[in-house]
């Protein structure tokens, strides 16, 4: 009866791990928000690694909105990184920056 329980609670808490963020939806909030001023989009993503990519979207992704915050080029998507959107599918965009990050060895497949 303990295995059988512990089966069960390694399961559910591998099931609500994995399916915590979506790749499918962090790339799509890339093409949407991102590639307005990151044009290159797949050589910006695999220009840094994951360990960049980790420490920028720490905390909800706070440290990239900052950085967004700061630069005058990136106006246009002010109204975007303050928002509770952002903050929101952060985890998703995060998923997709590692995924195809220099070191991860993955490329973006063309949608």
């Amino acid at each position: 009866m303990v295995k059988i329980l512990f089966i069960f609670l390694a399961v559910t808490i591998f099931s609500l791990t994995t399916a915590d963020a979506a790749i499918y939806k962090g790339q799509r909030v890339f093409i949407k928000k991102c590639l307005k001023c990151h044009k290159d989009g797949q050589n910006f993503i695999s220009k840094y690694k994951r360990k960049h990519w980790k420490k920028l979207m720490k905390h909800k992704g706070k440290p990239l909105a900052e950085l967004h915050l700061k630069s005058q080029k990136a106006k246009k998507s002010w109204k975007y990184f303050k928002s509770k959107r952002y903050a929101k599918k952060s985890k998703h965009l995060k998923q997709f920056l590692m995924e195809y990050a220099k070191d991860s060895g993955n490329v973006p497949a063309c949608n």
